[in-house]
Order: structure tokens, then sequence, then C-alpha cells
């Protein structure tokens, strides 16, 4: 168990190193005023009417850094610092968000995969680790806890498969705000460069996701397959 113990606590360290350089970067950039003077809500509101989505409300959500889009009800959600704020940090954040609405709206594959499997997810989530603990117990006394652990590793799968299937929804999202930014002539090149180097700090968070979660996957694996030895 101790290399399970050393893999969640070098992946806890990198995770907490770019959370804290993403919470930094935001915080510059929200010092990047925007020469135009739109506000979050007034850049989201725009790109889904460049991109003739009409059926998508902008609203307003308590926190930081809470920003999201809502297919079951389309709405793209901004964060306070995001939703009244002309930066170049609520500019990037306003369009990422929105470019998971046009995502939606053109039925983009990766995102629907990964609605389709949320359900499972959820139900993985709740009893993977529990699952794979008692079989790791169990299978040393009988076969049925290697049955058991199988059956926890196979649960695993679904939220490292889930984690692994995020990365090209978030970083096309962030794609697709850039490229409207830039084309739309949005953002002056300083404000643009602010922007892009937020987005792909916020894109490295799920990147440190998708690795513990495969890097955990990789372990319990292990752990089994030496179990049948």
């Amino acid at each position: 168990m101790m290399m399970y113990y050393i893999i969640v606590g070098a992946i806890a360290l990198l995770s907490s190193f770019v959370s804290n350089k993403l919470k930094r970067k935001f915080k510059k950039y929200s010092q990047v005023y925007l020469k135009n003077g739109l506000t979050g809500r007034e850049i989201a509101e725009k790109m889904l009417k460049d991109n003739g989505i009409y059926d998508v409300k902008v609203i307003s959500t308590p926190g930081m850094l809470t920003d999201h889009y809502n297919p079951s009800n389309k709405t793209v959600n901004l964060s306070e610092g995001v939703y009244n704020q002309h930066n170049a940090a609520a500019a990037a954040v306003a369009a990422h968000e929105c470019g998971h609405a046009v995502q939606h709206a053109t039925a983009y594959s990766w995102l629907t995969l990964r609605s389709k499997i949320v359900p499972m997810v959820n139900v993985a989530s709740s009893l993977s680790q529990w699952v794979i603990m008692g079989g790791i117990a169990l299978s040393a006394a009988s076969t049925l806890g290697k049955t058991v652990m199988l059956v926890g590793i196979l649960l695993y799968g679904i939220i490292a498969a889930f984690s692994l299937i995020t990365l090209p929804v978030e970083y096309d999202a962030s794609n697709r705000a850039l490229a409207w930014l830039e084309n739309k002539n949005m953002l002056t090149r300083e404000e643009h460069d602010g922007a892009s180097d937020a987005l792909k700090w916020a894109a490295r968070t799920y990147l440190v996701s998708a690795i513990g979660a495969l890097s955990t996957l990789m372990y319990f694996i292990f752990r089994y397959m030496n179990s049948n030895r």
C-alpha cells in the first residue's frame, strides 16, 4: 500500500501546485482590463449570438472559479469574478464556457460521450475505492476477494476513462474560445496573450486529474496481477 500513498501524495502535490498557479494567473490577468470595456457576461452573450445560439442563458453563480456550462438547462454560469468584470481573465473564462455551449449545440462527439457516461461515473465514484480496498483485504484469504477487487478496478476504470475523455472536451472549448476572441478582434494582443495563458493553466488542472486517475488505475491493476501469482 506504500506505493499507493506515494502516488496519491505526488498527485496531490502536483494538483496543489497547478491549482495555486491557476489562481495566481487568474489574479494577474484580472488586472489586465479590456480596452473594449465588455464584461464577462457581455463577452459570453456575444459569442453565443455569433455562433447562432439563442436558447442558452448567461447567469451569475456564487464563488470563485465556479464557472461552468450546464447542458441540462442550457445555462452558462459565470462566477462573481467573471460575470460583471471586464478583464482578460473574465473574457477567457466566459468564452471558454461558451465554447462548451457551442460543443453542445454542434453535438461535439467527446462532449456527447462524456455526458452519456456521467451516470455511471457517479455510481463508480461512490463505490470503486471501497470495493477495491475490500477486495485487497479479502484477496489473501479467498478467490472471492480477487473477484471483488477486479469489480472495483472496472468501476475505477470508468472514472479514469471519464478523466481522459474530459481532456479533449476542455482543450477544444479553450481553442474555440481563443479562436473566436481573435477572429472577432475582441481583445488586444496583450489581452489575448493573457487570456490564452489563463486557459492553458486551467486546462492543466484537468491534465493533472487525468494523470492521477490513470496512475491510480495502473497501480490497482498491478496489485491485482500480483495477487494472482
